[in-house]
């Protein structure tokens, strides 16, 4: 999801909830936590810390351009919250565990009504890239998307210049299924993209024989 369905010129267009019934997450978005990492609601207390991490020039490289300003990102957060009580997109905010200042993001929003295929993408502070938080933070997505939300087929778009991206990508089992040629626009450059998906059957078969212990959900 490198490219932001977020629009701050469209961020007070009124949205309508899925015709299909979720479940409590979207009344009470769940504390995803590992070893390393928590997961958990984004809060307006978040844009100052997510100003600072997201950014910098490495990190903004291959995003769409993210707010400017801790205003901007304030009405981002609230647009999130918005779409999140309509029942079409969940955004976390990325911890350190034992630190509960955000590093980070992770989204997941429906392509199809219902959440049978959705696309999730994610973006986290630099200082923090190599450690081992992003694979961890990804399977605990990954399992709130197929176990919660019910997904079936779970998408993501990576520049093919990105190779730090699609290096993660592999790396947590997704697959590439094409080249979306020209797709992104960033810096006045046209770029290809990279299909990848994660199929929820592939996903359980993977995690079968080791099912996350220290891995919770609160």
């Amino acid at each position: 999801m490198e490219q932001m369905p977020y629009r701050p010129d469209l961020d007070l267009v009124q949205v309508t909830a899925s015709e299909v019934t979720t479940s409590d997450w979207q009344h009470r978005l769940p504390v995803l936590v590992g070893t390393k990492v928590a997961l958990r609601e984004l809060r307006l207390s978040d844009a100052p810390s997510l100003l600072a991490m997201l950014t910098t020039e490495e990190v903004m490289r291959f995003i769409s351009p993210p707010p400017t300003t801790v205003e901007g990102f304030e009405r981002f957060i609230a647009w999130t919250h918005r779409m999140w009580e309509a029942g079409t997109y969940a955004c976390f905010a990325v911890t350190a565990v034992g630190c509960d200042t955000a590093i980070g993001i992770f989204q997941v929003r429906e392509l199809i009504p219902g959440f049978e295929t959705a696309e999730w993408g994610f973006a986290i502070g630099s200082p923090y890239w190599g450690t081992g938080m992003f694979g961890e933070g990804a399977r605990l997505v990954m399992e709130f998307a197929f176990d919660t939300l019910g997904v079936h087929r779970l998408e993501a778009r990576c520049a093919t210049k990105n190779g730090r991206g699609n290096a993660a990508l592999q790396k947590i089992g997704a697959v590439q299924e094409g080249v979306l040629r020209k797709s992104f626009l960033r810096n006045g450059e046209y770029l290809d993209q990279a299909l990848y998906a994660v199929v929820e059957d592939d996903w359980r078969a993977s995690c079968a024989s080791v099912r996350t212990g220290r891995m919770s959900i609160h």
